[in-house]
């Protein structure tokens, strides 16, 4: 799985594991559905192991677990949480994911191939889609005579194990100091309101935006507007927090583009995404990232934020 976009940084390109579902339609007639899912958060891709089952799993679509190299690992039946009527045509493959710091496996009908593409060549998908996937599809990539559609993983395993899913410290006093203004960014419309609701929590005036490309144009904007107001942009901005995986302009190229501009580039930048992990954080590193954060530690987000802003403005009046 190891492939040459996973040493890079800020080309606005990922790789994606393209696989596929068999699946019954009710009038009986098969139909093979395709899907994907970015190379940096599958670590192997293996045949049917010996599974036990849980006890008390509360979820039918978990087939219980396995042992992998000493992990014991959840498996997902995907086909059945995405309400399909899986048909047998092949031995299935399972797909083993690594994302917020969590180890899932997925149950696929087979796996194609991996392809390099842009993330301009990934679209957002409609309203009509998304409304029918219940949100579960981030993105949709038409390749040679295909549609396949990118999964949001996160929100499975969140929605399978709610210790995952965003939460905040209550127990800290958040109100106890000044209000700060951050831009977010992230392709995901639930990620997106729950993050934008408890930084506010935490006493941030937040702008949110879908994608790479429109925060970009945004903080264009902002730089324009505060040259012309004669005001410092931090009038306007003082942190950008931003997602990895997002159509139009990731968030490593988000990051450099901020980076390579003389008046952007002493905004901090904070990535906030599931692949940051050990083995991609000097990816973000190579692009100037102030702070990487894995979800879901919307605490340790918000308050690394708080740091950073909090050092800027001490080494601009040192």
């Amino acid at each position: 799985m190891q492939t040459n976009i996973l040493l890079e940084s800020g080309t606005n390109e990922l790789e994606i594991v393209e696989f596929f579902l068999d699946e019954v339609e009710i009038d009986g007639t098969s139909y093979r559905g395709y899907y994907g899912v970015n190379v940096a958060k599958v670590l192997e891709i293996i045949r049917m192991p010996t599974v036990t089952e849980l006890p008390e799993s509360g979820h039918s679509c978990i087939l219980g677990a396995f042992n992998l190299r000493s992990q014991v690992i959840p498996l997902v039946d995907l086909s059945m949480w995405l309400g399909k009527h899986r048909e047998e045509t092949e031995p299935p493959k399972v797909i083993v994911t690594e994302f917020n710091n969590v180890c899932t496996a997925f149950q696929v009908s087979g796996v194609n191939r991996i392809h390099r593409i842009s993330w301009e060549e990934v679209e957002p998908p409609s309203g009509y889609v998304a409304n029918l996937s219940s949100q579960s599809i981030t993105g949709v990539v038409k390749i040679n005579d295909r549609i396949i559609f990118l999964l949001d993983l996160e929100k499975i395993v969140a929605n399978l194990n709610p210790d995952l899913a965003l939460k905040l410290d209550d127990a800290i006093d958040w109100e106890n100091g000044e209000s700060r203004r951050a831009l977010i960014t992230d392709d995901s419309g639930l990620i997106r309101e729950m993050l934008t609701d408890l930084m506010e929590k935490a006493n941030f005036q937040v702008e949110a935006h879908t994608n790479g490309r429109e925060a970009w144009e945004r903080l264009c904007q902002l730089k324009t507007i505060a040259e012309q107001s004669n005001r410092p942009l931090t009038d306007y901005v003082q942190v950008i927090v931003s997602d990895i995986e997002m159509p139009a302009m990731d968030g490593h190229s988000l990051c450099k583009s901020i980076k390579e501009d003389p008046v952007l580039k002493q905004l901090p930048v904070i990535l906030f995404s599931s692949i940051i992990t050990d083995k991609l954080r000097h990816k973000g590193e190579s692009v100037g990232a102030d702070m990487q954060v894995s979800k879901p530690e919307v605490t340790l987000l918000a308050q690394r934020a708080i740091e950073l802003i909090d050092e800027r403005r001490q080494q601009q009046t040192a």
